[in-house]
Order: structure tokens, then sequence, then C-alpha cells
């Protein structure tokens, strides 16, 4: 095979997967926005102020209402831990507005199974667990105050003005909310806003699976993953994903067609997992995060981000391995290309115009602009502050 030749199979491939997965993108991003249509950024780090169970249950609960891929996530916990969020409480709204959201589970029943979507619901809650005992062990205050100090001086990072954005409709009931006018508007807004910050790592992340599945040999995968050594494998799975998701750049939903070729190639269920996990560690995140907090605690936070990933994975792994629901197939869903009237057709063809639908209606109402303004060095924050700037 020349290199043309191996070219267009990576890319068929590639291909492939976003055909099989875009409709269900397109829903979840448009769940998302509706969403955060209704959920105000206002009060969050009010509801913030310390790390007690209830605080950390509600930073989840936000967090997943507040999908955001993983550049706009670390930036808007710096906003509230800026605004007097507790620290813990901040790096919880992090993880679970990454790995809690909805449109990572669809994802990942399409790709892998539900069985992968079940461990990523579950396995996100224990490690949110072990990363609040991690911080209340080993997280002294002096250094949370180094951190803020740091914090404050708003040095630059990526996707601050997402972060900083807050276009949910004050007025009305639920309903009224998302179908009024200014409802209608902000959906179509924030569903800009939305693919506009996952849109490279999406990209990025097939483009890689497919280069994966069509060039490294099986063979490799499986000395890696040490498939020959069942009961080693359990253990180096979860300790090894995190470390192939920092080196790969990919965060976000860009990671959910990387684990699948991951998967079909050898290692563990719980390795699955903590790779997804890892989109928070990765080198452009972690650099982001040195010149928000320093690079004292950047170390701190990959330690314990690391610890807690590859803890939650190896637990999801006991836990669905004691409940037989590990799949004992590995047909995770790395397709060539074969485009056919189904399903899958429709379902694309039908959120296409759905898609269509909202890019007009934000190109209309100056969603457009203010995604180029975002990228100014003073993001406006709010919708009056928005209508002030047109």
């Amino acid at each position: 095979m020349d290199l043309v030749d191996a070219m267009l199979h990576a890319l068929s491939i590639s291909f492939a997967m976003t055909w099989e997965i875009l409709w269900a993108l397109i829903l979840g991003f448009t769940l998302s926005a509706a969403v955060e249509a209704v959920v105000s950024k206002e009060q969050m780090s009010r509801l913030l102020p310390d790390d007690s169970p209830r605080t950390l249950g509600l930073a989840s609960l936000l967090g997943a209402a507040s999908s955001s891929c993983s550049y706009a996530a670390v930036a808007l916990a710096r906003s509230l831990f800026n605004k007097g969020a507790n620290f813990t409480a901040a790096m919880t709204f992090e993880i679970a507005s990454t790995n809690l959201v909805i449109e990572l589970g669809i994802i990942l029943v399409i790709l892998m199974g539900w069985q992968f979507a079940a461990a990523e619901f579950i396995g996100g809650p224990i490690m949110i667990v072990v990363l609040a005992l991690l911080f209340r062990w080993f997280l002294k205050q002096p250094r949370v105050a180094v951190a803020r100090r740091r914090a404050e001086k708003g040095l630059p990072g990526s996707m601050e003005g997402h972060a900083a954005m807050d276009m949910s409709v004050r007025e009305g009931t639920l309903l009224q909310k998302i179908v009024s006018p200014q409802g209608f508007t902000a959906i179509s807004h924030l569903f800009v806003m939305n693919w506009a910050a996952v849109l490279r790592d999406v990209v990025l992340g097939l483009l890689i699976a497919g280069a994966l599945a069509a060039w490294v040999p099986e063979s490799f995968w499986k000395v890696f993953f040490l498939t020959d050594q069942p009961q080693l494998a359990l253990l180096w799975g979860p300790l090894v994903g995190p470390i192939v998701s920092v080196v790969s750049f990919v965060c976000s939903i860009g990671n959910v067609p990387l684990a699948a070729v991951l998967w079909n190639s050898g290692i563990s269920f719980g390795g699955v997992i903590s790779f997804i996990f890892a989109d928070l560690v990765i080198l452009p995140i972690l650099s982001i995060k040195r010149r928000y907090y320093g690079t004292k605690m950047t170390v701190f936070l990959f330690a314990t981000f690391y610890a807690a990933m590859a803890l939650a994975g190896l637990l999801v792994e006991l836990l669905f391995g004691a409940l037989g629901l590990i799949p004992h197939e590995r047909n995770a869903l790395v397709a060539e290309p074969s485009l056919s009237l189904n399903y899958t057709t429709v379902l694309n063809l039908v959120f296409l115009a759905l898609a269509g639908v909202l890019l007009v209606r934000a190109w209309r109402t100056g969603g457009f602009a203010m995604l180029a303004m975002m990228d100014g060095a003073a993001a406006p924050t709010s919708r009056a502050e928005v209508a002030h700037h047109h």
C-alpha cells in the first residue's frame, strides 16, 4: 500500500465514523444548548461555597448542565473560583462539564455500547469522590491561596469568551424559556458556540482514530496492552489509559473514537474509562492550568487527577466485571465507508436540517458576530452586553 492509498484508507475510516455519529452530535449539542439557555451561570459561584458532599453533588449537576469542551470547562472553573467558589467544587464542576454530559453518553452508546456509557456515568462520580478525598488530605490552604492570587491575575488561556458568556433566559416557565423567541435565539447561539468549542477536537479525534485503525498493526496494541496477561492487563489498562490520552492531545468528545480503536485493539474496560476521563490532563490543558494557577498547583492537579481517574477506571472494571457487564466481544464501531438509505442516513438528514435552522437563526441574530467578538480581549458576559455591542 503506497502513501496515497494509506492516507485514503485512514480518511475513509474517519469519514465512516463521522457519518455514524453525526446525528448524535447534533442532538447532543442541541440538548446541551437548550439546558444552558435555561440554567444561569450567574449564581453558580454562590452555590459552591465549600467541599461538602451536598455542594460537590450540586457542582456535578451544574457541570453536567453546563456542557463544555475541556478548554471552556477549565476557563469556567477558574471564573467560578475567582468569584468565590470553593476550589474543590470548581474542579468538580470542571470534571462534570466534560465527563457527565448528554452528548458523551450518546456517542459512547453508538460507537461502543451502553455498558461504556453506564461506566462513564458511574465512574465519573467515583472519580469526583476520590479527587475530593485527595484534596481534603493533601491540598493545603496556603497552596489554594497562592493559586487564587495567580488566578485573579486573569492570564489568558483558551475559550475565555465561551466560558464567560451567559445566554440564559431569565423570565417565564421552563417551557416558555425554551420556545420563546429569546429562548430560540439563545439556543441557536449556544449551539454555534458549543460546536465552535469542540469542532477542532472532534475532527482531530476522528482523524487520529482513522489513522490508528488503518496504520497501527493489531500486534503492537496487543503487546502494549498486555492482552496475553489478563490479570496484569486489568491493572495496566487504567494506569496507561490516561498516559495515552495525554500524548494524543485530544479532549472532549474527540476522545471517544480513539477509545473505540483502543478497545478493539485490546485495552481493558477500565482502561477505556480512564482514557476518556483524561481529557482534563492533556498537555495543552496542563499548559493553560499552569498559567491559571501556577506550576506547583498544576503538578498537584496532574498527580491527583491522574490518581483519581486511574482508580476510578480500576473500580469500574472490578464492579462491572463482578456484575458480568463487561462486553466479551471487542466490536466497537470503527467502520469502513458504506453509505446507504438506513436509519443512520435518515437521522443524519433530519438533524442536519435542524442544525441548518439553528445556524440560520444564529446568523440572523448576530450569533456568528458574537463568536468572533469572543476572541477579543474583553468578551461580553451577558445578553445585555451583547445587545449593547450590537
